[in-house]
């Protein structure tokens, strides 16, 4: 390994690296090639990503607050939730009084992070009685399947999403399935989002560079 390359190694580090040299039989060129790529492919992933959360979490709010009348419905004896969901709601409520702001429904809402609206699909205390079948299934009025299955799906996505904000290593997953799965979510919740997201994300231009960009083809594009 030259010194441009040993000099990488030390900015990056050993550990993070590793991976990438051992996908590419310990060709530095290629594994810092590979790493941009995932950089790339990750900046891509996000703007779907992004969508979906905006989505999934306003239509499970409106139907929450329809079921229950009323748009802070976190605070209705109807809506049980399990005691960490009640915690990420004081956990939210507290960080926006530190900013100076109410805990009005919409602060809460944008506030709430993504695990917080997707449990909310998950067993919880009798969720599929309680918030599923009387609410939450009309926010997704294009599926036709059941709860469980939804929740994987979306469980996934957040992890997918996790991955990306901690910049660990996205390319060995099946990443154009991931993206079909966003795209299907979303498409569940809104056909105008989605086409909306379809027109603007990159994600299949980025995919299909991978093998150029790897074998010095092309150049990584952050």
């Amino acid at each position: 390994m030259d010194g441009e390359f040993e000099d990488l190694l030390a900015a990056f580090s050993a550990a993070r690296m590793e991976p990438y040299l051992k996908h590419c039989n310990g060709d530095a060129v290629t594994a810092f090639r590979l790493y941009a790529w995932n950089v790339e492919a990750s900046a891509a992933f996000s703007g779907p990503l992004s969508c979906l959360e905006v989505v999934l979490r306003n239509a499970l709010h409106e139907q929450l607050a329809t079921m229950v009348g009323r748009s802070d419905w976190w605070h209705d004896r109807q809506v049980d939730l399990h005691d960490v969901a009640k915690g990420l709601l004081a956990d939210a409520a507290t960080k926006l009084a530190r900013r100076g702001k109410s805990a009005g429904p919409d602060a809460m809402v944008a506030e709430l992070h993504f695990g917080f609206w997707i449990a909310l699909l998950g067993k919880g205390r009798n969720y599929e009685t309680a918030l599923w079948r009387p609410a939450l299934r009309h926010a997704f009025p294009h599926y036709s399947g059941g709860r469980r299955d939804l929740h994987w799906k979306l469980d996934a996505m957040r992890l997918l999403r996790n991955r990306i904000s901690h910049a660990e290593p996205i390319h060995q997953r099946h990443l154009k399935a991931d993206h079909e799965t966003i795209l299907d979510l979303i498409g569940c919740i809104s056909p105008p989002a989605v086409e909306y997201v379809r027109r603007h994300d990159r994600v299949e231009r980025v995919l299909r560079r991978r093998h150029a960009v790897c074998d010095g083809g092309a150049d990584p594009e952050f």
